[in-house]
Order: structure tokens, then C-alpha cells, then sequence
């Protein structure tokens, strides 16, 4: 009703009788409370949670300067259907404040079929250790306009927590830890045979199923890109580095010498697909050893060929009848074919998806990854430490990154003079209780786990190229809690940190440029003032004492950037805390894997090279040397 017809049926009430003028009243009130309701409910915008409201600033991914941005969907939605735990829109939180029994979140077909769309239903599931990486992987396909999901929920702390998030949930009755399992675990291989007794679950109800890893990010809707090939019993995607294709169509089956992963893969519910799935889990079932990728593998490679005709790039699998289609890796990327070679980036496609596998340092390593890509959603906290933070420019002699063969020796000198460089932003970091943002690593040669020739042959690997974090340091130490014996923790950031849209006005806003100069040279004094532009002059070699003194009448400013890390720090005055420094720091670097024709073939990274005149890159030459340098 308009606001003339409200005045029109207020001006007829006051010409009537009084009986009528409050029947007329209650009328009028009674609709504009309606009105007020459906209004409010229509118009509000606000994100249920601190997170939601992080995450609607999300930067898009680096890809997206090549192609069309999709416009991202508000959040909040309104229905007018009745809704349940099922049915209610992604996001839209709960109403009520009672947890609903648990029986309501059982899998059953009824409630797949509540979330299918055109008979496709998106699945990922994983316990509560594992929920920011379930909240990017449900954020990043609701903004994609994706809204067919479920997730499992392993434990009931995850039910809960993604129930009040507004994220359809299942309970897969696992009763797991919530706690990270580490790949390789026993607790590990139990989730694998978890994913199997899902998928031989859900193909029984006929719908077709998008099962995936957590530790994936969509990128690209991919449901339309699947529906090319409906005669396909399974889409999987597969370990392949080298490319077998340069555009968007399958990878050649023939020529894919990776294990097919099972971390992306599309199931059709068919006759030889349902047979196949219930036959990997007997599998698996009945030999607890068997890892479900291997078996998987095993199964469909009992026959492999010939190809389909007419298919597009399918092949006959698995027991002759089965159609298989091979996801290319250029586009379905594994971690190596993203974050080491960007193969879509150089044959100028788009990719529709991440899996973070060819990584190190564990689960930490792999959200550092997707946050030096800008592709994982954190709370707003992470972006606003309390303590500010810490930067500065790194300084390369192109000699360093191009002069010489690409080997072993050139490797480790461009990798020792940024170590040093990171090692003195630690300290300093330490000292003024700020965060680090660790700048881009750049690295010669490719790390893996097995020997090499530097980069895997045939693969797109540019030399040299900026390497994730975790080919060098061990991300997950340096994010740990050590001790006291370790000193004060020293927090990190990703390379592209400041530069994440998600870094609010507030830390943007508040900076301080500080260049070093040459004591005694003109105007460069251990002092607080500032240039008319805002930048700080500070003297090279200075110590502890004159980093506490300066930089103590900037704690307000949120970053500091330095001009380099060259020669910025003399030293610790206090020596038992340069002890525990040193003692934190040295654990932070890894391995460089591996040299060929010797055994073992890794060489040790070592923090503290330039203090030991005879260090060489070589790896153990016996037994007992085979040890970090610590």
C-alpha cells in the first residue's frame, strides 16, 4: 500500500463514527508494522558476522586483470517458502537460538535434494580444524553465484559452527578430532575412506556429485565447463605438471603420466560409476593400508583405452564401459601448475580452480599459499595487528637472478642474500613487536621431493621465479608458539598483504617511510623527525638501544616500511635475548630437495651462513651429518 492510499484511508476514518475510527486505526497500524517488517527484512544488507563482513572486500583473484570479474551476490536473501535447516538460503543466519537436534542434519536424500540444482549437488567435507578453509571454499562459490552446496561435517563443533554461519551442513557421524590429523596420519586415511563411503552414499540418490578437497578454492564456475562432456561417468582432476594441452579442452589421456588426484572430481550417477565406487570402498574397507588415492587409481587404470569416440577427449576406464575425462591441469590447477609455474597466466586461460597439493610445511603452508594469492578469507583481525607492522623494500643484484647457469650454487646465493635480508627484518620486527611481511622469495630452481635437474622437464617453469614461502621456510614453525627459550613470537604476513583490498583505511592510512642513510652523512641522525614528506632518515648499523629509541614515538603508525635491510641493524645489546632470537630463527628454514646421483640428495637451508666461512650448498656426505644446522 502507498503512502496516498494510507492518508486517503486516515482521512475516511476521521469523517466516520468513533467505532469506526478505531477499527480503522488498528487497521492502519497492523499494516505499517507489516510494511516496516517486510521492508526491513528486504532492504537490510549487513552480513551476519565479523567474517562475512571481511570477506564481502575480498580481493579478486590476480587472475581477474585478464578476464570478466563476476559480480558478487548480497548475502542476505529473503524467501518467502517456508524454511528449514535445508532450505534456507547460504549465509542467512538462523533466526532461532536452540541448536536443532542432530538428527535433523543426518545425510538423506531428502536433504541433498533440498540443495541440488539442475541435479548437481557440490560436496566438500572435513573436521572444525579445517572451517576457515571451508568458509573460503563456500564463500568463493556463493560468489560465484554457486548456491548447490553441502558440506560434511566430521565432528559436531563443525555442525554447530557452520550451522550459525548459515552454511548447509551434514553430519557425517565421523566423531573425529577437531583437531588438524596431518597428512600421512592414520586419522588421515581414515577421512579418505570417509570420502568413499560419501560418494557411494550420494550416487544412489541419482544426482550427479562435484565431490572436493577443503583445501581447494573455486575460482571459475565450474559447472558449466562439466556439462560439456555429459557423457562422462567421471571428471577427475590429476598431479600432471606438464601440459598435454594449451587451451581449455581435456588433458590427452595418453599422455597424463600424474596420478589422477581425488581431490577435484566430478561422479555421474551411473551404472559403471555406482560399481566403481562401490567397489573402492570394499576396497578400502577391507585393507586399511591402502591409501583411497592409490586404489582409485588402481581401479580405474585396470583397463585404460581406447579412446571414446566421438568423446571429446574421453577414454574407456575401469571395466570398459566407463567414460573418463582427464580436468586439465592448466586450468584445474594443482599446486604446483598455480603457484610455480602459473600455467594459465602464461597461455593467457582461465583457471577455474586451486588444489593446494605440491606443498610443504604442512596445513599452515597451504593457507599461506592461498594468501600469498589473495584467495583465502580471514578475519578482519588479521588484517589490523595490534602491534602494527613491519615491512621493507628487498634489494636483488640482477646479477643474483639472471647471470650464470640456473644450478644448485646460484640457487642458494640468491637464496642466502635474501635470508640475510629476512633474517635482520626479523630481528627488528622482534624488537619493535611488530608483524612481518615477508617480501616475495625469488628462487632458481624448483623444490620437490625427489632428485631433479632443477625444474621438472617439459614443465612450464620459468627461471628464475618468485617461489611460495614454504620452497625455503618452514611457515608452519614460524608461525608456532616455540617457548620461552624461543624468545617473543614473531608474527608474518604474506608477500601481498598490503596490497589485499581487504587491509582496512585505518592501516592504509598510517604509514612511515624510513630510508636509510650513512651516519654523518648530511641530515642522517638517530632521531624522531621526519622529512617535510613524511619519511624517517635512519642511520645504517644502528643497535637495539637506537631501534627502541627511534621507532618508540611511532607505535601509533600501523606500517613501517623500510627502504632495505641492508645493514639496518648492528645488533642485540641484550644478549640472552639474542640468544632465544637466534635460537627461534634458525629453525625457520628447510630444505632445498634434491641434487641427482647422491644419497640422501637435500641440502640443508642454514640462517647462519655468512658466519661460516667454509659453508658450500652440499648435501650430507655421512650419516651423522644429516641433520638441520642446529
Amino acid at each position: 500500500m502507498g503512502g496516498n492510499g494510507l492518508r486517503n484511508c486516515y482521512q475516511e476514518a476521521t469523517n466516520s463514527k468513533p467505532l469506526f475510527l478505531t477499527i480503522y486505526t488498528s487497521v492502519i497500524v497492523g499494516v505499517l508494522v507489516s510494511s516496516f517488517y517486510v521492508f526491513s527484512a528486504i532492504y537490510s544488507s549487513k552480513p551476519p558476522t565479523p567474517w562475512l563482513q571481511s570477506s564481502m572486500s575480498r580481493v579478486e583473484p590476480t587472475f581477474r586483470d585478464q578476464t570478466t570479474n563476476a559480480s558478487q551476490p548480497t548475502l542476505t536473501t529473503v524467501s518467502s517458502q517456508p524454511q528449514n535447516v535445508l532450505t534456507k538460503p547460504i549465509w542467512e543466519v538462523p533466526k532461532t537460538k536452540k541448536m536443532p537436534p542432530l538428527k535433523k542434519f543426518r545425510l538423506t536424500k531428502k536433504l541433498v535434494e533440498e540443495r541440488v540444482k539442475d541435479n548437481v549437488i557440490i560436496v566438500t567435507f572435513g573436521n572444525y580444524a579445517f572451517s576457515d578453509f571451508i568458509l573460503t571454499w563456500v564463500k568463493h562459490l556463493t560468489d560465484l553465484g554457486v548456491s548447490n552446496l553441502l558440506v560434511g561435517a566430521m565432528d559436531i563443533k563443525l555442525v554447530e559452527a557452520l550451522y550459525w554461519k548459515g552454511v548447509p551442513v551434514f553430519d557425517m557421524g565421523s566423531h573425529m578430532s577437531t583437531v588438524d590429523v596431518g597428512w600421512g596420519s592414520p586419522t588421515f586415511h581414515k577421512m579418505g575412506r570417509e570420502k568413499v563411503i560419501l560418494i557411494d552414499s550420494i550416487l544412489p540418490y541419482g544426482f550427479e556429485l562435484l565431490m572436493c578437497d577443503t583445501d581447494m578454492v573455486w575460482l571459475k564456475n565450474p559447472l558449466p565447463y562439466l556439462a560439456q562432456y555429459p557423457d562422462a561417468d567421471i571428471l577427475t582432476s590429476s598431479d600432471q605438471v606438464i601440459p598435454t594441452v594449451v587451451d581449455d579442452s581435456l588433458d590427452i589421456w595418453n599422455q597424463v603420466s600424474g596420478a589422477y588426484n581425488i581431490g577435484i572430481f566430478h561422479w555421474r550417477p551411473t551404472a559403471s560409476s555406482k560399481k566403481l565406487a562401490k567397489e573402492w570402498k570394499e576396497m578400502l574397507i577391507a585393507d586399511d593400508k591402502i591409501w583411497d588415492q592409490n586404489g582409485f587409481n588402481d581401479i580405474l587404470h585396470r583397463q585404460l583405452g581406447p579412446s571414446v569416440e566421438g568423446g571429446n577427449g574421453l577414454v574407456y576406464a575401469y571395466d570398459a564401459n566407463l567414460k573418463l575425462g582427464i580436468l586439465p591441469a592448466t586450468i584445474f590447477c594443482s599446486g604446483h601448475t598455480y603457484f610455480v609455474q602459473a600455467m594459465y597466466q602464461q597461455l593467457r586461460l582461465e583457471p577455474y580452480a586451486v588444489h593446494t597439493t605440491f606443498q610443504y610445511a604442512g596445513t599452515p603452508g597451504k593457507r599461506h599459499r592461498l594468501r600469498e594469492a589473495m584467495i583465502f578469507y580471514d578475519p578482519p583481525e588479521y588484517y589490523d595487528s595490534p602491534g602494527g607492522f613491519l615491512s621493507f623494500k628487498p634489494s636483488i643484484p640482477k646479477s643474483l637472478l639472471l647471470d650464470g647457469e640456473h644450478n644448485v650454487d646460484t640457487h642458494f646465493s640468491l637464496i642466502n642474500y635474501q635470508i640475510k635480508q629476512i633474517r635482520t627484518a626479523l630481528a627488528i620486527a622482534s624488537l619493535l613487536n611488530r608483524t612481518l611481511v615477508v617480501p616475495p622469495l625469488w628462487c632458481r630452481l624448483d623444490r620437490l621431493w625427489f632428485p631433479h635437474p632443477g625444474v621438472l622437464v617439459g614443465s612450464m617453469t620459468r627461471q628464475p621465479f618468485v617461489c611460495p614461502l614454504d620452497h625455503v621456510f618452514e611457515v608452519n614453525v614460524m608461525l608456532e608458539s616455540l617457548g620461552e627459550e624461543f624468545g617473543p613470537n614473531i608474527g608474518i604476513r604474506e608477500y601481498s598483504f598490503l596490497d589485499n583490498p581487504s587491509l582496512p583505511k585505518q592501516v592504509k592510512e598510517s604509514w612511515l617511510d624510513v630510508q636509510l642513510c650513512q651516519e654523518g652523512s648530511q641530515s642522517c641522525n638517530a632521531t624522531n623527525n621526519t622529512s617535510p614528506s613524511g619519511t624517517l632518515l635512519f642511520p645504517k648499523h644502528s643497535n637495539e638501544d637506537t631501534l627502541k629509541a627511534i621507532f618508540s614515538s611511532f607505535k601509533h603508525v600501523k606500517v613501517i616500511q623500510f627502504s632495505s635491510m641492508q645493514d639496518a641493524f648492528a645488533g642485540f645489546s641484550d644478549k640472552v635475548m639474542e640468544e632465544k632470537f637466534r635460537n627461534r630463527v634458525k629453525r625457520y628454514v628447510g630444505i632445498w630437495c634434491c641434487v641427482e646421483n647422491h644419497t640422501p640428495g637435500h641440502i640443508y637451508y642454514d640462517m647462519f651462513w655468512d658466519e661460516k666461512p667454509n659453508w658450500k650448498p652440499i648435501p650430507p656426505q655421512k650419516p651423522e651429518d644429516d641433520h638441520p644446522p642446529w
